[in-house]
């Protein structure tokens, strides 16, 4: 199982599960992702993609 970096809690990516990491997305055709810790709130990552209307993607 995956761990925060800053407050060792574990994490996932499954949206089932109570330890979700945080997702916020921004952009429409360039999409813009930062990642968050659910339970220090600090970010851990930031992600790019391109998507809605060029992909299909939301």
């Amino acid at each position: 199982m995956a761990k925060c970096p800053h407050c060792e809690k574990t994490v996932t990516l499954k949206k089932s599960e109570p330890n979700q990491i945080c997702r916020e997305t921004e952009g429409v055709a360039k999409k813009e992702v930062m990642y968050s810790c659910p339970h220090c709130e600090k970010v851990i990552g930031f992600g790019f993609f391109l998507g809605g209307v060029l992909t299909g993607r939301p």
